[in-house]
């Protein structure tokens, strides 16, 4: 997930806020070839998530309503929209969206289909974790079991933003909604989550063919929960993706909820 040093190549340093980074993220998903080919042929089920909203518009080629297309989230607290506000999980079978309840889709799901499901945490070994904050597990416990029981490709969009010094497999021991007496909002459980895990670092590779190295995380004003990257490669393609990278980080507006 880091690379390997590279003593030569052309390099260049962009930082990406919060809106840049995700939409970065969600192109990288699109191109995936597993993500293609269950366009082509077989199911995709989009789970509500911040960065999952970026997903869906980059799959669809149009905009939503990105704030409800959320269920739990980080703010101020350990929050949840209201169920009333949240939008439906996205199906598409062969590229087109169907009207699918989460039950329906579930049932549909197989080996070769893809789940998109977003994560609130990468540890150093690159294991995802995922917040639950309802008592049966949430989307993860009601998709992501049984889509591994049947083969189903799982993606995992996430910002190294939201990398951990920890590691989940031990995190995950220590809290629970019956372990934890007090929180900030919602007391959650944290549950390991297996699959092909996209960040920034993975949509630059995949799209602009440079490496990329995660160099720093966080900032102050608009730059708050930003992520810098290091470039490197050839010369063009770096140029290309520095300078693609810089715009949209200056016009993609910031993620909101509600």
């Amino acid at each position: 997930m880091h690379g390997d040093g590279d003593a030569t190549g052309y390099r260049a340093i962009v930082v990406l806020p919060p809106g840049a980074a995700r939409r970065l993220i969600a192109r990288g998903v699109a191109e995936l070839p597993a993500v293609e080919r269950a366009l082509r042929e077989g199911l995709v089920v989009v789970a509500l998530g911040t960065t999952n909203g970026y997903v869906a518009e980059e799959l669809l080629g149009r905009g939503i309503e990105r704030e409800r297309f959320c269920a739990g989230y980080i703010g101020d607290t350990l929050a949840s929209l209201p169920a009333e506000r949240q939008a439906t999980p996205l199906v598409l079978r062969r590229g087109q969206p169907i009207e699918l309840s989460p039950d329906e889709a579930l049932g549909e799901l197989r080996g070769g289909d893809v789940l998109i499901k977003g994560a609130n945490v990468l540890d150093p070994a690159g294991v995802c974790g995922v917040f639950m904050a309802s008592p049966a597990g949430g989307t993860v416990g009601k998709f992501a079991v049984p889509a591994l029981a049947r083969g189903v490709e799982i993606v995992i969009p996430i910002s190294c933003a939201k990398s951990i010094h920890g590691f989940v497999a031990d995190l995950a021991r220590e809290v629970g909604i019956g372990r934890v007496d007090e929180a900030t909002g919602s007391p959650v459980g944290l549950c390991p989550l297996v699959g092909t895990v996209v960040t920034e670092v993975e949509a630059i590779a995949l799209r602009y063919g440079v490496r990329a190295a995660h160099l720093a995380s966080g900032g102050v004003g608009p730059g708050a929960g930003a992520v810098t990257l290091l470039l490197v490669g050839e010369e063009p393609k770096v140029r290309r993706a520095f300078a693609e990278l810089a715009t949209l980080a200056r016009t993609e507006p910031p993620p909101q909820v509600g």
